[in-house]
This record gives C-alpha cells, structure tokens and sequence, in this order.
C-alpha cells in the first residue's frame, strides 16, 4: 500500500486552492484544505500533514502566530508561506517565526511542488557532496557543512550555493544567476540575487569562515579563496 504524504492548506483562497489541490494530487500528495486559520491547530492534529502551506496574506499575524505555537509545542512540521511580495523584510519575518521556506503566490503552482519535494523527497542512500575549500554541500540531505557543523539551508539558498560550488573560480553575470536558479518566469524584486548571497554570507562567516563569495562589481559574482 502505498504512502501520499498529507499537505495541509491554511486559508488559500478558492481558485488558488483548487488549482495547487489538483496539481498536488497529481504529484502524489494528498492535499487537505482549512479555511480558517483559527481551525489550524485542530486540523494538523489530525491530519499529522508532512507539510503546511501557509496564505501569509489571509492569515496575517494569525498565519505567524501559528507557526510559532508549532514550534513551541515542538512540531516540526515543514511550513511554507504564501507570500504577496519577495523582500527582505517579508523574507526575516517568515523565517523568524519559524518558517522553513516561502514562496512567491504568483507563482506557478509546479514552482510549490518543486519546493515540495525539495523537503519530502526521502534523501538518497549514495552520497553526493560538492566541496569547495572546508565547505561541503551535501546533495543528498541538502546540509551544507562549515568547519564539521551542519547548517540548513532553504531550498533558493541550497540551489544558489550548489550552482556556485558547480563553477568555482568562474565570474558569473546576474542574468546568468537569475536563469539558472530562479529561471526565466521570474517575478520578484530585481535585487533578490543580493538578498540570497547576503544569507549564504552570513550563515557561512557566522562559523568564523572567511568570504568566498565574492562580487565582481558591474558583471556578477564569483566563488574563489580570499
């Protein structure tokens, strides 16, 4: 018998549920719709979903509120946010109330099932690693490691990381970023690249390692030592 992971849908509106609904079945997944946020809590209870999609929009600081209660009661469930627009500012209140993710709402619903098997799909038993210097990337659980520690990634951060560790030494132009990771629909702020090396930045020096994402100013960035 086999096993469709359970994803639990909090307060999309109507069409947007329907459509993400039928392409998760379609996917192999079982999609459950709540209405109301309020009806939340309940409805993980049962369900015991792998995965909770979030309409950060139409639950407000109600949708915040209750990833926070999740993580307080020690769930672990992956929790995605719906979001209107992809800032800075959105992006740190999301993951800040305990969030793994967020995505675009305009955005395809094939660009939710990609992040859904990013989390869902169970790793692979042969290992793949990408290595740059001291820093690993493991393929396979999707964990970068900086001087031995494991430090998760988001599914845009893992992808960004992985395509620099493909062509180390290589000066590589935004557009060509953009294309490769992101892909030619995409609809966010025109500094997203910016954003998400911020982060690689900052999760990579916070181990005390030094920069290896480097900007070459006027044309993009490289990965290279010192």
């Amino acid at each position: 018998m086999s096993f469709n992971p359970c994803i639990l849908l909090v307060q999309l509106d109507e069409p947007l549920s329907q459509r993400v609904s039928l392409d998760l079945r379609e996917g192999g997944y079982t999609p459950m719709a709540i209405a109301d946020v309020s009806q939340s809590l309940e409805g993980i209870k049962n369900y015991q979903p792998a995965m909770v999609v979030i309409n950060r929009q139409g639950t407000g600081q109600a949708g915040l509120e209750l990833c926070r209660q999740l993580r307080q009661m020690g769930n672990s469930v992956i929790v995605i946010m719906l979001v209107e627009q992809e800032t800075v500012e959105e992006r740190v209140t999301c993951l800040e109330s305990g969030a793994d993710d967020f995505l675009l709402k305009t955005d395809h619903t094939q660009t939710l099932l990609k992040l859904v098997r990013f989390y869902l799909t169970p790793p692979k038993v042969i290992k793949e690693q990408l290595q740059f210097e001291d820093v690993i990337l493991d393929l396979t659980t999707r964990q970068l490691f900086v001087n031995q520690k494991v430090i998760d990634l988001t599914m845009k951060e893992f992808e960004l990381l992985k395509y620099f560790m493909s062509h180390p030494q290589e000066v590589l132009a935004r557009d060509k970023i953009l294309e490769n990771v992101w892909g030619e629909e995409f609809q966010g702020e025109s500094n997203v690249i910016e954003v998400y090396i911020r982060y690689l930045r900052l999760k990579i020096e916070s181990e005390g390692h030094k920069r290896l994402i480097h900007t070459v100013r006027g044309v993009g960035y490289v990965l290279r030592e010192g």
